[in-house]
């Protein structure tokens, strides 16, 4: 036996996981005989005898991240065969003899290619409940994950979005409450982040789901009748009859997700000016569908109409303009030349009114002047 073969593997250290060490893990000799390290006498810093050669060189160099590994050749000095072998020729290091390996166990992890660590690492994944996995993912991932709109105070049924809040935790695999809580402020904003941080304080992230739950829809329920009555008189005022109408029935489903269908499409045609409703055969609807479809190919009556307001409206401004050709009377009155605009501007309309009215004020005051004065001093 006049050499060994040395398996070098990069591992975590066991002082700090963030840091990897050059590991000696196995010992094999000429006959194909196995010998495992013990993981304390692992670290190559323990085996100064093989940190010596020129072989550790290489391998050092040839490691460069975690779990690499190779297995070198190295020839027998006297200092390293001391070190593995006692004077019976039994493998041993400081003491501790090796224990053997069988070979049919490292054969058989050879044809596999897959290292009794990395086998050991697979099975603990698999073993790894689920929500461990969730804590390592990042709150942004998650939230890119929901299909849900944020919350605010205009949210107008708020029992039906944390329902369809629950639905998609559940969809993802949250099921804890303290990770619902967690995930609930990423879709909060405004004033309900206040609501969230007095909630921490009062209860903290570790109480029940159910309590945050019950206060969220106790806090942000509307009572009242606006949501339900600007849903139902949601009319269409302009631009796109398709646009009027989709939003019509998110309003609809907002106030009531369970609304019959023919109640829907009801509540969406009455909103659609009369005389595009009344193009829309109501026997032919059986869905929602049916109704968007037939609006869209009504469309051109709301474009033709906008384009007859806007064809008056450019017919009007001709009007005014022709009529701004024309030149001022009172300009010419005024004597100030010809002048183009219309009279109902003229700055001179304004001035001759005021002043045939300071005229009139001056004229009346002189009048009960002179009657005043007669009646305190009557003439001879």
């Amino acid at each position: 036996m006049n050499k060994l073969r040395f398996e070098f593997v990069v591992k975590a250290s066991v002082e700090d996981t963030k840091t990897s060490i050059i590991c000696i893990t196995s010992i094999t000799d000429v006959d194909k005989n196995v010998f495992a390290i013990p993981e304390k006498y692992q670290p190559v810093k323990l085996h100064e005898s093989i940190m010596k050669t020129e072989a550790f060189q290489k391998v050092k160099n040839t490691l460069q991240k975690r779990h690499d590994k190779r297995q070198v050749w190295i020839s027998l000095t006297s200092d390293i065969c001391s070190s593995y072998m006692d004077e019976d020729g039994n493998m041993q290091f400081k003491g501790y003899l090796l224990e053997e390996i069988a070979p049919k166990t490292q054969d058989q992890t050879q044809a596999a290619g897959i290292s009794e660590e990395a086998l050991s690492r697979i099975l603990e994944n698999f073993a790894e409940p689920r929500s461990d996995k969730l804590k390592t993912q990042s709150m942004t991932g998650l939230k890119e994950k929901f299909v849900i709109e944020k919350f605010t105070r205009k949210t107008s049924n708020v029992l039906q979005w944390i329902t369809t809040f629950e639905a998609e935790c559940t969809r993802l695999g949250i099921e804890e409450d303290t990770k619902r809580i967690e995930v609930l402020r990423l879709f909060l904003e405004e004033s309900c982040l206040d609501w969230y941080s007095s909630m921490l304080i009062k209860h903290t992230v570790d109480s029940e789901w159910s309590l945050w739950r019950n206060n969220f829809c106790e806090t942000y329920a509307d009572k009242s009748w606006s949501p339900i009555r600007y849903a139902i008189l949601f009319k269409y005022r302009q631009g796109s009859l398709l646009e009027y109408a989709v939003k019509k029935e998110r309003l609809l489903l907002e106030i009531n997700k369970s609304m019959d269908n023919s109640i829907l499409m009801d509540l969406i045609a009455t909103g659609l000016p009369n005389f595009v409703a009344d193009k829309i055969d109501r026997n032919t609807l059986k869905k929602t569908e049916d109704l968007f479809s037939n609006i869209r190919g009504l469309e051109y009556l709301v474009e033709k109409k906008t384009w007859e307001k806007k064809i008056v409206g450019f017919e009007n401004k001709i009007k005014e303009k022709n009529v701004s050709v024309q030149p001022c009377r009172i300009c010419e009155k005024e004597n100030k030349g010809k002048r183009f605009h219309p009279e109902s501007q003229c700055w001179f309309k304004n001035k001759s009114s005021d002043k045939f009215k300071r005229d009139q004020v001056k004229s009346v005051n002189n009048y009960e002047l002179e009657t005043e004065l007669n009646e305190i001093g009557p003439k001879n």
